[in-house]
């Protein structure tokens, strides 16, 4: 068995043997992955594996902790064995959508990612939305939504080809001047201190922490703080799907229960979930977490095609439906759909995966036709949900299938299987991100990492269950995500770094300014009246 890492010297990854490691416990030695590769050859030829030899070409390379000023990235250590001979881990990509494998995806195969990271618990509350945006208006508004997102996504893609190229000219530059030993020309633009430290290749937070670095001089002193501020929405709004999930599985859980005469409170079956949702949680092996990912697809789809069946039974007359949703409650509407459309993370990680990465942002690339097949989807949903139920219709489309059916619960049953096997994966998202600045900042957890990151785990698993016991609406839970965090990482960041970026470059026109600004003022006021009337609508139900 083997498991794959990163070094911290030039972020390389290597190979760890955990079958042959003679050296104390938490101490790996690093290899190279052909040497392993041939080592597993010769056993296969029934020989005996000849000895490793270490990476620094001698004595074994113990995996240092990473300090404060590091990369603070997620280091595996021995949680991620290797399941196949031939399978570098290494190059694996956890990300919310699910764990992709090391080789290069093609055209559909990032197509089906893409769908896997956006359809989730935000398409089956698109019925809510359109109760409070009205059958007209909410399809205009969700189809406008989806634009944008998409526009912004795009945005975040030309940004990080700009910076990684901008990256990559600044190093050469400074290779440069060491080797002729002459100090930078005057004029020349320096990458001033302090600079966050960044991935290869870049995600999100560190696209726009190089923005603001290699911006104006004003806003240089910016960016790590809004690399942080990237994370920190990032880790809020996955721990905010947690605790959705937790009331979504409860809520679907219930009804079920009471069909069968087993009624029990909402929040008990809450407190009874808990058990399953850890142990799926403290999963730290890639290849369990894709058989659960595999699982909470094949659910999901099956949910939404029955879910269509149901909904298209006995249509009422179009007109007993509000065309036009009551202006206080436009902002619930905004905060769910948000909710359903932020995928912004997902884009750079799903590129850089691609055997040709140009074809991801083309114009017949994979987000554009993927967006527009999700939009139609999501806008479909949810005028067919609001159509066939009305007023009545609930925070999860499945919440108005019939009781007593065994399709229905079967419907039920298996989206609330789906999501829960799901729940460990955006999960895995949060503590990729907070168990680093965790572990920088605890002696103990350095000597003992294991152990503290899975009582971590368990602690985190526990937070999202309290976050979700007192708030059991979720309706106005889901818009309340949407309205915090998906819009300030899908809507505002996007347009702040490209004003930046075209102010450094000097082309900053009138209308990109125009196009910006509006982009920013109206995720401003989904963001502060989304979140108040959600807030507003938890306050009821106490």
């Amino acid at each position: 068995m083997s498991l794959a890492v990163e070094t911290q010297l030039g972020k390389m990854p290597v190979a760890i043997s955990v079958e042959d490691c003679y050296a104390p416990p938490g101490v790996y030695r690093a290899v190279e992955p052909d040497q392993l590769t041939h080592r597993d050859a010769e056993a296969a030829n029934g020989g005996e594996k000849p000895p490793l030899d270490s990476a620094n070409g001698g004595g074994p390379l113990e995996l240092q902790h990473v300090p404060a000023g590091g990369d603070m990235r997620y280091h595996t250590r021995h949680h991620h064995h290797r399941e196949r001979p031939g399978h570098d881990y290494a190059e694996d990509v956890i990300t919310p959508q699910g764990v992709q494998p090391h080789h290069k995806t093609s055209y559909a195969e990032t197509m089906m990612h893409l769908f896997k990271g956006n359809i989730g618990t935000g398409c089956y509350a698109m019925g809510d939305a359109f109760k409070n945006g009205g059958l007209l208006l909410a399809t205009v508004l969700t189809l406008f939504i989806g634009f944008v997102c998409v526009h912004c996504q795009h945005v975040l893609l030309n940004c990080a080809a700009l910076m990684q190229a901008r990256k990559l000219e600044q190093e050469a530059a400074e290779r440069a001047s060491a080797t002729n030993g002459k100090p930078a020309a005057a004029g020349e633009k320096k990458l001033p201190d302090p600079v966050p430290p960044v991935t290869e290749p870049l995600d999100f937070a560190d696209t726009v922490a190089l923005c603001f670095a290699y911006g104006p001089p004003s806003v240089r002193p910016w960016a790590p703080t809004m690399k942080r501020a990237v994370n920190i929405f990032i880790c809020v709004t996955q721990l905010g799907f947690c605790c959705i999930y937790f009331v979504f599985i409860s809520s679907n859980f219930k009804q079920i229960a009471d069909r069968y005469g087993l009624v029990l409170d909402v929040h008990l079956h809450m407190a009874l979930l808990v058990v399953p949702i850890v142990l799926t949680s403290i999963i730290t092996k890639l290849k369990f977490l894709s058989y659960c990912s595999l699982a909470a697809n094949v659910f999901m789809t099956l949910g939404i095609g029955i879910t269509f069946y149901y909904a298209f039974q006995e249509l009422p007359p179009i007109g007993e439906r509000h065309l036009v949703g009551r202006l206080e409650q436009l902002p619930l509407f905004y905060g769910t759909a948000i909710f359903a459309f932020e995928g912004i993370a997902l884009v750079l990680p799903l590129q850089n995966e691609m055997k040709h990465p140009a074809d991801f942002g083309k114009p017949f690339g994979v987000l554009n036709i993927g967006s527009t097949f999700i939009i139609l989807l999501f806008t479909a949903f949810g005028f067919t949900g609001y159509w066939r139920w009305g007023e009545s219709v609930q925070g999860s489309l499945t919440l108005n299938l019939p009781d007593n059916e065994r399709l229905a619960e079967s419907v039920k049953l298996m989206i609330a299987t789906g999501v829960l096997l799901g729940y460990a994966l955006q999960f895995f998202v949060a503590i990729m991100i907070m168990w680093p600045m965790v572990e920088s900042r605890l002696p103990l957890a350095r000597r003992h990492p294991v152990r503290c990151e899975m009582v971590f785990r368990i602690i985190m698993v526990l937070v999202t269950f309290l976050i979700a016991e007192c708030v059991p609406n979720l309706g106005a839970f889901i818009s309340l995500i949407g309205a915090f965090c998906s819009s300030s990482l899908a809507l505002m960041f996007p347009p702040l770094i490209e004003l930046i970026v075209a102010w450094t470059n000097g082309t900053l026109g009138v209308w990109l300014v125009a196009k910006n600004v509006v982009i920013l003022l109206l995720a401003f006021l989904g963001f502060a009246t989304g979140t108040y009337e959600s807030v507003s609508a938890l306050a009821k139900d106490f």
